[in-house]
């Protein structure tokens, strides 16, 4: 992937969006009530050859450098859909804020599918 050149308060920023993709992956893993993340609805023969972003997480960048984030995730049956959604995007905002220091103009999550084998581990 080409790197991408964000300009902040304190100068330029050199970050490769697999490095972004991985950040928000992984935060988004860690909230309760997320299955997994979802495929997205690419065909299978256009992943083979595309350069895109990982499963279930789409970075993009604008014109003036804000990054928007899009997340297609599968939630467990029972679990608040806008409580998940909003911890989902709290945590990927403070995970990049801490870890790169780049803030996401937009975090959208979308929930692609209710879950309903469980596998709770004794709780």
């Amino acid at each position: 992937m080409a790197d991408t050149k964000l300009y902040g308060e304190g100068g330029k920023i050199t970050c490769d969006k697999n490095i972004l993709t991985s950040i928000v992956s992984l935060a988004t893993k860690e909230i309760k009530g997320v299955a997994r993340l979802s495929k997205t609805e690419t065909p299978w023969y256009k992943k083979l050859f595309s350069k895109e972003d990982g499963e279930g997480v789409k970075v993009r960048f604008d014109a003036n450098g804000a990054v928007k984030i899009d997340v297609y995730v599968d939630v467990y049956i029972g679990e608040s859909v806008p409580e998940v959604a909003f911890k989902i995007q709290e945590n990927i905002k403070n995970n990049l804020s801490s870890m790169v220091e780049i803030k996401a103009s937009n975090i959208n999550v979308h929930v692609m599918e209710v879950i309903c084998d469980r596998i709770d581990s004794g709780v």
